[in-house]
């Protein structure tokens, strides 16, 4: 089967669509098929395109067994919406009229959104080759940033929200990543037969627990004898990293030391909130490339999946989760819905979002009992690889395309 991967975000950027979506291209290509992806020159979310790519219109790349066809667009950092916007019309532009050609034949084209706009760029392509159309869902947009506040003017909410409604009536499957997006979309009239959930998953032979490393230890700012409390991720508006912040504050003068990693539009805000507190206990530090995830990992004792006290946050699965089980560790979720079932089923904590204290309580009594650290660890490894190993998802998932191709 030739299949054709859209997306404006790619390795090697980092973030969890990025990692998904190279797993699944790699899994797809070892089983025997011709797979392209198209996506945009990296830059996100910093903006700052690596100097092999810079000045660049196309570029073409042989990755893992697959193909990738880069294509220039407008980079710009993950913040201000206008810019955001621009960016993603760029690269609708340019994945049609610069990468189209290039990418080849088709059977299928699996176009994943966001960003919202390159649904448009996959439908054109995907008529052009005659080629069947599945539309991905990772984030309900732009109900999500409507909830958020960042939308308000009606009249764009209601355009794109038809928008988004013809995308889904326009594609022959739509994939989901968690039940609760599957429920949104059947309420508001899509298809039951074509929407199907693949939630996100974890590559078990790269996340694997580990020894940690007394270097990586130190580069996060951990003492010796102090219990290590690390985010890594996206740093994004959804995230409510404040709230994080407002713990580590009451746990100041325990041995508890708290580590931040990864970029993001709330960065800053995250940064200026530690500087008000005068918190001693938090680092913060850049991204890291994919691959060095798991060695960070490997080094803390406790991990954390914070949200925002939102309620369509509740169908929302950050990908983090299943890396950090993965790897053996004791994770700390301040989630509500469909995320804190996840986690409650692998053993882990949760409390709910947005409360420092509840936090700050859990950490504080996880810290006081490695046996129970390590316990939870075991038991959410094996959770994991009952439930979200990644390439058995990548064979469900095909099994959706084949369906797809099989209907022409």
């Amino acid at each position: 089967m030739k299949i054709l991967v859209v997306s404006h975000y790619f390795p090697p950027e980092i973030g969890a669509p990025q990692s998904r979506l190279s797993d699944l291209a790699r899994y797809w290509a070892e089983g025997g098929d011709d797979v392209t992806v198209l996506t945009g020159m990296p830059n996100h979310p910093t903006g700052v395109v690596p100097p092999e790519y810079k000045g660049r219109i196309r570029a073409k790349e042989q990755v893992d067994g697959y193909r990738v066809v880069r294509t220039w667009l407008y980079a710009t950092p993950n913040e201000r919406m206008v810019r955001k916007t621009l960016g993603h019309l760029s690269f609708m532009a340019s994945s049609v009229l610069l990468g189209a050609r290039r990418a080849g034949r088709a059977d299928v084209v699996v176009v994943s959104s966001p960003t919202f706009f390159s649904i448009l760029s996959g439908w054109t392509i995907a008529r052009g080759r005659r080629a069947r159309l599945v539309v991905e869902v990772r984030d309900l947009w732009p109900a999500i940033f409507v909830e958020l506040g960042v939308l308000k003017n009606r009249a764009v909410i209601r355009m794109l929200t038809a928008l988004e409604m013809t995308a889904y009536r326009a594609a022959d499957e739509v994939v989901v990543v968690t039940e609760g997006f599957r429920d949104d979309l059947l309420r508001r009239g899509v298809s039951p037969d074509k929407v199907h959930v693949v939630r996100n998953g974890v590559d078990i032979e790269a996340f694997v627990p580990a020894a940690a490393d007394a270097g990586v230890r130190a580069r996060l700012g951990a003492a010796d004898g102090e219990t290590l409390v690390l985010y890594v991720g996206a740093h994004g508006i959804s995230h409510g990293l404040e709230t994080v912040a407002e713990a580590a504050g009451k746990l100041t003068g325990e041995q508890v030391r708290f580590a931040f990693v990864g970029e993001g539009a709330a960065k800053r805000r995250l940064e200026e909130r530690v500087a008000e507190l005068g918190l001693a206990n938090v680092s913060t530090l850049p991204g890291v490339p994919h691959h060095e995830v798991p060695g960070l990992l490997a080094a803390a004792d406790i991990c954390l999946v914070p949200l925002r006290d939102v309620p369509l946050f509740s169908s929302f699965i950050p990908s983090k989760i299943f890396e950090y089980l993965a790897s053996g560790k004791a994770v700390v979720g301040s989630v509500r819905g469909e995320p804190a079932a996840i986690l409650a089923a692998a053993g882990a904590v949760v409390v709910d979002p947005e409360d420092p204290g509840a936090l700050a309580g859990a950490i504080r009594d996880l810290a006081a009992d490695p046996d129970r650290q390590a316990t939870m660890g075991r038991g959410g490894r094996q959770y994991v690889v009952e439930h979200f190993d990644r390439r058995r998802l990548a064979a469900n998932y095909r099994g959706i395309l084949q369906r797809a191709v099989d209907s022409r």
